[in-house]
């Protein structure tokens, strides 16, 4: 199917950052004609290296003002149940298995540090198989747009 190249990582690095970005818009920042634009966005879809076009949410002005990770070490032989029971938690938004100190990484966000003592205590805390927690609040956040190089 080809490889990729410096007009497909120019096109992603791109899409990063706005995926809203017409194909005639993202054609003149690259400096490529938008037929090829289209054609190679419909590549890197088919490929599998695009997997959506997705919205980024600022989860402050919905008053979601706390955002924590808790690190959680579980009883590996209920790891199944535990991972289902913390996803369906509304208030998660990603779990990681990980190596290292803790089983898993979770992370959450909150309306309020209340809710996030409610969370990890009352519903957490309380999952089946859970031995231990211990929650990290994010103070402030530094995010920056993902680079991609091309493999030499």
């Amino acid at each position: 199917m080809g490889k990729i190249d410096e007009i497909d990582m120019k096109i992603l690095a791109e899409l990063v950052k706005n995926a809203n970005l017409s194909v005639p818009k993202l054609s003149k920042k690259i400096n490529v004609n938008p037929s090829v634009v289209y054609s190679r966005i419909k590549r890197l879809i088919k490929r599998d290296i695009i997997k959506n076009f997705t919205i980024a949410v600022n989860e402050e002005s919905l008053g979601y003002i706390v955002t924590a990770v808790i690190g959680v070490d579980i009883d590996s032989k209920l790891r199944e149940n535990i991972l289902n029971e913390l996803s369906n938690l509304p208030e998660v938004k990603e779990v990681s298995e990980v190596t290292g100190r803790f089983d898993l990484i979770v992370s959450i966000r909150a309306k309020s540090l209340d809710e996030l003592h409610n969370l990890v205590s009352e519903k957490i805390g309380k999952i089946n198989g859970i031995l231990h927690t211990e929650t990290f609040i994010e103070m402030r956040k530094v995010a920056k747009e993902p680079i991609y190089r091309l493999s030499q």
